[in-house]
């Protein structure tokens, strides 16, 4: 019999989805399957019909690859099980979504996500009867289990790019930069890229710091005869005596961003410098994939069809030892992946003299 699989990308976007959908859709093809596409997540699904859109290889030429974001649209908020009504209510509207489920008669969906589309697209496809397979992608690197997802790569060579750039107006207006990147609760963007670009200074959420630390950093590279200092800030990192630095957004909705302006402030005073402030915000989600991102979308998206074909469901694919493996979804969402202190990236900052904020 033909089976008919869905696909949809969850959360927030990211380089690379195209080419996970591309592999997805190839991957199916090549089985004789057919594959649809669910236009912005699951709020499809609240449309009668649902809105989706039948791939196939013919939509998948090399353009899309190179391509960032994702075709099929994507959405971050509105949970169906308590979906925000206009009148500030909030309502259970699963049975809406597992309804609408059973009108495009999948045989299994494919979710390209990270932990929370996992546990909520996870709920509704157990509601509705329907098989699972994961494929992760965040650009945060915060998803357990898998050494790196969907994203990261590209995130992280985008801040390295921005540190690139900002050295040399850096030295020639004898200034600190402090470029702020996203991580929403992990700091493995900032630790990455900083390593790569050169910074004095990487401040992520897992380390604790004190700007009197820093300080006595930007002196040692002054001494030194360097006019300059690079520091590279997770947006997740907290403000000195450990509050959470948050923007207030339309709707009352909090989100980080501007500790990069805290710190930077922090460090004009502590040092007299002249300091700089960058904040990268969405710019690392956008452009072309790495090379990177579009090889490990393609051999995790090949892999999610081959679980469906094994008849194995409810399960992630994951990158290990440079091999594609599957574990429980789960488990997966279980063990969530912050920079753990004695890691090698943490080891290699250190030995490199750059200043994590703690000595």
């Amino acid at each position: 019999m033909t089976k008919k699989i869905g696909v949809l990308t969850s959360g927030g976007d990211c380089a690379g989805l195209n080419a996970a959908i591309r592999a997805v859709v190839h991957a199916a093809n090549e089985r004789g399957w057919e594959t649809v596409g669910l236009l912005n997540g699951t709020a499809c699904l609240f449309d009668d019909p649902p809105r989706v859109k039948k791939l196939t290889p013919k939509d998948f030429d090399g353009s899309v690859l190179r391509m960032g974001g994702t075709i099929l649209g994507t959405t971050n908020k509105g949970n169906p099980f308590e979906f925000p009504m206009a009148d500030g209510t909030k309502k259970d509207r699963s049975d809406e979504i597992v309804a609408g489920f059973h009108k495009l008669g999948l045989d299994a969906v494919v979710v390209i996500g990270g932990d929370g589309s996992f546990a909520i697209v996870g709920a509704l496809c157990r509601k509705a009867g329907i098989k699972m397979i994961g494929i992760p992608k965040t650009i945060d690197n915060d998803l357990g289990i898998t050494e790196t997802s969907i994203g990261h790569d590209t995130s992280v060579m985008v801040a390295t790019e921005a540190l690139d750039r900002l050295q040399p107006t850096a030295a020639s207006h004898d200034r600190i930069m402090v470029v702020e990147v996203m991580g929403r609760d992990a700091g493995h963007i900032a630790l990455s890229a900083g390593i790569a670009g050169g910074a004095d200074v990487i401040l992520i959420p897992e380390i604790p710091y004190k700007i009197d630390c820093i300080a006595r950093k930007i002196k040692e590279v002054k001494d030194s005869g360097r006019n300059f200092a690079l520091v590279v800030v997770s947006e997740a990192v907290k403000t000195e005596d450990g509050n959470k630095f948050e923007m207030v957004y339309h709707g009352g909705e909090k989100r980080y961003g501007g500790i990069g302006h805290y710190i930077g402030s922090k460090i004009a005073d502590a040092t007299g410098s002249e300091t700089r402030v960058t904040i990268l915000g969405h710019v690392q989600r956008g452009g072309s994939p790495t090379y990177s991102d579009r090889l490990l979308a393609s051999a995790l998206g090949t892999k999610a069809v081959d679980l469906i074909a094994e008849g194995k469901y409810d399960r992630m694919v994951a990158w290990q030892h440079r091999q594609v493996i599957d574990v429980p979804i789960e488990d997966a969402i279980a063990a969530y992946q912050q920079v753990e202190l004695d890691s090698a990236y943490v080891r290699t900052a250190r030995a490199l003299g750059i200043c994590l904020g703690d000595e």
